[in-house]
């Protein structure tokens, strides 16, 4: 056999420069594929085939597993020539460990069959970890290891950004879903209340997630009377607004055939319990005013207790029953409050909201604030009464957010 075509010949300095030459150009034009690839929109998928199929044909790799990072986890994106047990192995623990492109620790069992471990960053966090073995030992290795370090941070990289356009599409379009959705809730709610010759109504109402499970209305009976509630679907954004929404349709079916508040709520309470199963509550506020005889008759399933002030005293308005939903039937006899008013009175009814409001010191702002807030400014009109509440409300609160949708309810009387 002829010298020179024995495999194991030294190679001549020339032979040795042409095949790094040719290395070199064989790597420039799979960096240039994988870069078309990516510009060109290529899957994950296929990222991750065109990597593999690199690594084990081209750069002669026999062991590779790559670990892409999802939320907590690492993931096993693509291997190759690995035992199946193996691909279902933690290796979290270990990566920790590794912070540039290292050999393996020979203290490490889980890893014996690889050498080199190459951790990939993205804005200093850990994106990805590809783990080789199985090289055959040559001068070029290091070269090989240099650029398969370099493929590996472009196809991690790659990923990364697909999987944080995704996202960002994906929160602007949750964004677009929640204005409309706001847009929506608001449709629900009374946009200006009214006033008459001796009432006026007014609002404040601020969802904390745009949408959420406060809810308050009027409703006039065309007959010298009216209603006006506030409710507290428990929970907080789309699932308690579906709720809200969904409760305000039944109120306004049910109410125009009510034969008393009391019925109303044993109907609306049966309404929520067959809805939610009792996996959700809803605390209600209503009341209802008659022009003519000058009463004010209501009941509390389970809200905050209203104040209301007339001759020249506060008091609460706490007859009622048990919250909405939780029971098939109201487990107590249900009690309706009233009150004869025949000169100027005002009603504050509230959600938590409110009450749960802490200002920079960690204090509520308390029943104690808004009982002796109502003394002092009952006299104003509704409007004004809640301009000045909102104006105290955001001295309390300070830089504090809410914690909580937060709805207000006033109503005078004259």
């Amino acid at each position: 056999m002829d010298q020179q075509s024995d495999s194991s010949t030294p190679l001549s300095a020339e032979e040795q420069l042409e095949r790094k030459l040719n290395l070199k150009q064989l790597q420039i034009n799979r960096l240039l594929n994988i870069t078309q690839a990516i510009n060109s929109n290529v899957s994950a998928e296929g990222l991750f085939n065109m990597y593999s199929s690199f690594l084990s044909w081209e750069m002669g790799v026999k062991k590779m597993m790559l670990f892409i990072k999802k939320g907590d986890l690492w993931d096993l994106a693509s291997h190759i020539g690995v035992d199946e047990k193996l691909t279902k192995a933690d290796f979290g623990f270990i990566f920790e460990n590794y912070e540039r492109t290292s050999n393996i620790a020979e203290h490490v069992p889980a890893l014996n069959d690889f050498e080199i471990v190459i951790p990939v960053k993205h804005k200093e966090s850990k994106i990805a970890y590809v783990l080789l073995g199985g090289f055959e030992e040559d001068e070029e290795m290091y070269i090989r290891v240099q650029f398969i370090t370099t493929i590996t941070n472009i196809i991690a990289v790659a990923i990364e950004n697909k999987r944080l356009f995704k996202q960002q599409v994906n929160q602007e379009k949750m964004k677009r879903e929640m204005e409309l959705a706001s847009e929506m809730q608001l449709m629900l709610v009374p946009s200006v209340l009214p006033s008459g010759k001796c009432y006026e109504l007014a609002s404040i109402y601020k969802p904390q997630l745009g949408v959420g499970g406060d809810y308050f209305d009027y409703i006039d009976y065309k007959d010298a009377s009216f209603a006006f509630c506030v409710a507290d679907i428990s929970g907080k954004g789309m699932a308690a607004a579906l709720l809200m929404a969904n409760f305000q349709a039944t109120l306004h079916t049910l109410i125009k055939t009510k034969e008393s508040l009391s019925d109303l709520i044993k109907d609306l309470n049966s309404a929520v319990f067959r809805i939610t199963k009792g996996e959700r509550f809803i605390t209600f506020f209503i009341a209802e005013f008659d022009e003519k005889e000058r009463m004010l008759r209501y009941i509390n399933a389970g809200h905050n207790q209203p104040y209301i002030f007339f001759d020249n005293q506060i008091q609460v308005m706490d007859k009622g029953s048990t919250f909405l939903g939780s029971f098939k039937e109201i487990p107590s006899k249900i009690e309706v409050g009233e009150f004869h008013i025949p000169e100027e009175a005002l009603v504050l009814a509230y959600t938590d909201g409110l009450s749960d409001l802490k200002n920079q010191q960690g204090e509520f702002l308390n029943e104690a604030f808004l009982s002796s807030f109502v003394e002092k400014n009952h006299k104003e009109s509704a409007r004004n009464f809640n301009a000045l509440l909102y104006q105290k409300i955001e001295e309390f609160k300070g830089d504090e957010i809410y914690p909580d949708d937060l709805t207000v309810l006033t109503a005078k009387f004259f």
